[in-house]
């Protein structure tokens, strides 16, 4: 998903705001729970994002569907409301979670791994991350069944790939030559 540039404006100033009323935590848990509400329902996102829709539609929808909001959060609403940009509320609350977990030296590691992650199997990606990052490390787990097995790990622009379809990849490809 590409970013917009109004997108990131929209969460810059929005983190400015929220860290200034010393908010910006509990506006990353209302980012978080929209990330996710319009992640769990592709109706929530084509409804923000229809054009047939009215702006004063989406604007009561989204204040009762996140009714118990920061005053931050409303405000967004409101701006999105004012300028008719609801379809990007989606990239607008994921840039500011990549924002505020920045500003706050927290790297998300992106976990794909055959099965729900074990506490065993994060210890060990969390051992492997302190390889090659100081920062504080929040894990996000993707499931993918086609890995068979291990883990690939992505932190920033670095990959690690331990999955049992990569090693068995290897060997074909040792073979082959």
């Amino acid at each position: 998903m590409i970013m917009s540039r109004a997108a990131i404006r929209y969460a810059k100033a929005i983190l400015d705001i929220a860290q200034s009323s010393g908010k910006a935590e509990s506006v990353n848990n209302d980012m978080k729970s929209i990330v996710n509400a319009i992640g769990d329902s592709p109706e929530l996102k084509e409804f923000l994002a229809s054009p047939v829709i009215k702006m004063d539609v989406k604007k009561s929808a989204t204040s009762e569907i996140f009714s118990n909001v920061q005053n931050e959060t409303n405000s967004l609403f409101q701006l999105l409301f004012e300028n008719k940009r609801f379809e990007i509320l989606e990239s607008i609350a994921k840039e500011y979670k990549r924002l505020f977990d920045e500003s706050n030296g927290i790297e998300v590691a992106k976990v794909t791994t055959a099965i729900a992650i074990t506490p065993e199997l994060e210890s060990k990606v969390l051992a492997k991350i302190a390889e090659f990052s100081n920062k504080k490390i929040t894990i996000e787990n993707t499931i993918d069944p086609s890995i068979i097995g291990g883990f690939i790990l992505r932190v920033g622009d670095q990959q690690y790939n331990a999955s049992v379809a990569n090693k068995l990849g290897e060997l074909k490809r040792e073979f082959s030559n």
